[in-house]
């Protein structure tokens, strides 16, 4: 009896060894999956090996697709630019510029990379990184038009922006009633067909599709005294602090090598990564 006593005692004790195993491992395994949850953001890009760019890619020279449709143009490269400082692949999600914010803040892309330009209201829900380049904005209208010549005339008159952009608030602010469109070729074609008086946009890509369309049918008449700085916008939060100072180091690096000026060089024709 004592015998067949001391068998069972050992199996229980063998029981409940392989249970306590069981529990260590399970709760190991659950604290790793908490490590990994509680990772920040620029150590899940890390991990993934990737990082996720949102932009419009149809917005020239910023980002559009050439004639052998890749993509490119200067957001392209300074994304490419900041993924390689990471040590990771980018990787591009092309998405109208009225989703964007909509994208980075849901967690669909880790940054957005499309020319933003910093504004007070943008900074209340978004932490900026470092300016990397700087743009004027100009007033756009028909070649026939002697009736604007200035910001000031936009009262009573209507243009074409692209939604929720900076450029529609500025027309509003000016008086005029703005219709919202998608991309800088339907706002070129509206003021061509004298469906709307103006448009404003950046001065690089306004130039830009001057130039590559030969379209003779449109003038700039006013440009904005003060300089448009763009950056990266990220998510306000501790989550995104190490990224946005990795970003910071990346494109104080592109600058310090002369990669910055190189890729403005090729797609604005000018060096405009310094205030300067």
């Amino acid at each position: 009896m004592k015998k067949q006593l001391s068998i069972i005692a050992a199996g229980a004790l063998l029981l409940t060894g392989c249970g306590s195993s069981a529990a260590a491992a399970s709760t190991a395994s659950a604290s790793s999956a908490s490590t990994a949850a509680a990772a920040d953001h620029l150590a899940r890009i890390k991990e993934s090996g990737k990082l996720v760019i949102g932009l419009e890619g149809d917005w020239q020279p910023f980002s559009y697709h050439d004639d052998s449709d890749q993509l490119v143009g200067f957001d392209v490269d300074v994304a490419a630019g900041i993924a390689d400082y990471l040590g990771v692949e980018p990787s591009y999600t092309e998405e109208k510029w009225s989703g964007l914010f909509t994208g980075l803040s849901s967690g669909v892309y880790d940054i957005v990379a499309n020319g933003v330009d910093i504004t007070e209201e943008r900074k209340q829900t978004y932490d900026f990184s470092d300016p990397y380049a700087y743009d004027h904005t100009v007033l756009v209208v028909r070649a026939d038009n002697d009736d604007i010549t200035s910001f000031d005339d936009l009262k009573g008159k209507t243009t074409a922006n692209s939604i929720g952009s900076t450029y529609m608030e500025l027309g509003e602010s000016y008086g005029a009633t703005v219709s919202g469109v998608e991309s800088l070729a339907e706002c070129m074609a509206m003021v061509t067909n004298g469906q709307v008086d103006a448009t404003i946009n950046a001065e690089t890509s306004v130039q830009d599709y001057l130039k590559t369309t030969g379209d003779t049918s449109l003038k700039i008449v006013a440009r904005s005294d003060d300089a448009t700085e763009y950056a990266i916008p990220l998510v306000k939060g501790d989550d995104n602090a190490t990224l946005l100072a990795a970003i910071n180091e990346a494109i104080a690096h592109m600058r310090e090598d002369g990669d910055l000026a190189k890729a403005s060089e090729t797609y604005f024709g000018a060096d405009l990564t310094s205030a300067e």
